[in-house]
């Protein structure tokens, strides 16, 4: 074991120095193209983006509908609500073996066919057993999409677009679950189905004309493929040696470390990484955004105000804060964002808790609806300019290519376990105190500032291989 760690280190150094040995930041950077493909990967990318926004969206104004058509009572509607969310566990567990397996694009080949079946599933049901068959294979390409789609545009985006590229994922998550609930109250429960179709038609059409992650090629020694597609990505013209030198570069050190298995990632080299990972899906989810987001109208409701426009609020914040944020990522950097967005998350929180107060004890009752819609819009705000994106972000660039696999899928299922835990127990901690809820809430989100400040580095301006040097030594 003593030699195994010796060795360990040794290669670590040897990846650190050439990596980060420039004080500036600087790295070597592909020059002389345009990013148009990028741009274009990107696009066809963050449509399984859109899908898993299709996916998350559709029970909300299908309801009514499909327990009518179908004679669903409300235990198993409840149970066609919530078997998206195991599915999407069990993507996440998937995702990175299968990504790191078949590659990129393979990956999102599958997992787009899944989710058209499962919609199809859908469509054509008749009873209770094809609809949750349906939405179990929607959920599981949810779960993997939110996997595979930020590792992929982060492994092509120059460092100068990563985070804004990276970020439109949770832009296009969100604009899919805002087109899906406002469609949705027009179209049939079927109809908006086959809408669900639409995006992986596109995502599976437009893999044919983009290149796979040059990152992956390089990793399982497809040399001149690995080149090729580099040089489609950053212009014909473009000098990229530099570039491509410095990522064989790595991935040769790395190579010559063990292969990494599950239990190797909480090796002291790696623990850094896998702390800020784990930790950021943490403090997104446990910060309370899922139960206030499934139960938004249900909170307004309680608060004296009108539920319909409070959501359609919310909506628009959401997709509207989102791009902002999008936009900013690459130019404020992460850690700004989410510090800025915490604050907001723990401020969103104490005005609520005020309101129910307030309301519980009969005080300041004008006050009420007022304090509470403020609150929650501010706290829909700040998640959408940090929180929402910004570890997605982040957690596809701090893990090695080695380890990529493994640790993103443990990142991802932390994340869609705290998704599930707080979802369901939201309801029950209301049941308990409804201003209590929200000074907890408070609380977490408090405690993620902190953790942000001591534990979150800035990744803002270096290469993935600048990053993952600099922490996994």
């Amino acid at each position: 074991m003593a030699i195994k760690e010796d060795a360990e280190q040794v290669v670590g150094k040897e990846i650190k120095v050439p990596l980060i040995a420039n004080e500036d930041g600087s790295a070597h950077e592909s020059s002389g193209g345009h990013p148009w493909m990028v741009y274009f990967c990107t696009f066809v990318a963050v449509c399984g983006s859109y899908e898993f926004g299709c996916c998350a969206g559709y029970s909300s104004p299908t309801q009514t509908a499909i327990r009518e058509d179908l004679s669903l009572s409300l235990a198993e509607f409840s149970l066609f609500g919530s078997i998206l969310t195991f599915g999407a566990m069990i993507g996440a567990i998937t995702s990175g073996p299968i990504a790191d397996f078949i590659g990129r694009k393979g990956a999102m080949r599958v997992y787009s066919a899944l989710c058209a079946a499962g919609w199809l599933s859908i469509y054509f049901s008749e009873g209770v057993w094809p609809l949750d068959i349906g939405r179990l294979a929607t959920g599981y390409g949810m779960g993997a999409f939110s996997y595979v789609v930020p590792v992929f545009i982060a492994e092509i985006a120059p460092k100068n677009l990563r985070g804004s590229l990276t970020a439109a994922n949770q832009f296009m998550i969100c604009a899919g679950v805002s087109v899906s609930f406002i469609i949705g109250n027009v179209l049939t429960w079927r109809a908006l189905a086959l809408v669900g179709l639409a995006p992986c038609a596109i995502l599976l059409f437009g893999l044919f004309f983009i290149p796979e992650s040059p990152r992956w090629l390089a990793k399982i020694g497809r040399q001149k493929e690995f080149e090729n597609s580099l040089q489609k990505l950053r212009g014909k013209d473009a000098d990229i040696s530099h570039e491509a030198e410095e990522i064989q570069d790595y991935i040769t050190s790395l190579e010559r470390l063990p292969k990494a298995g599950l239990l190797d990632l909480f090796q002291r080299r790696y623990l850094r990484s896998l702390t800020i990972g784990i930790g950021l899906m943490v403090c997104q989810q446990f910060g309370g955004i899922n139960g206030i987001c499934f139960y938004t109208s249900s909170i307004f409701e309680t608060a004296g105000f009108s539920s319909s426009v409070g959501t359609i609020s919310y909506a628009i914040i959401q997709v509207v804060v989102t791009g902002i944020g999008a936009a900013l990522v690459d130019r404020l950097g992460r850690k700004p964002l989410l510090l800025v967005s915490g604050s907001g998350l723990v401020l969103g929180c104490i005005l609520p808790a005020i309101s129910f107060y307030l309301k519980v004890h009969d005080l300041a009752l004008q006050a009420v609806p007022a304090l509470a819609v403020t609150g929650i819009l501010l706290y829909i705000a700040s998640f959408s300019a940090g929180m929402g994106a910004v570890p997605w972000v982040v957690m596809s660039e701090i893990f090695p290519i080695n380890i990529k696999g493994a640790a993103g899928s443990l990142a991802t299922l932390v994340n869609w376990f705290g998704a599930w835990v707080v979802s369901y127990s939201f309801n029950f901690l209301m049941a308990w105190s409804s201003y209590g809820t929200f000074i907890v809430y408070a609380a977490i989100n408090a405690l993620g500032i902190l953790f942000i400040i001591v534990v979150v580095p800035e990744t803002k301006g270096k290469t993935l291989e600048q990053i993952q040097a600099s922490l996994n030594v």
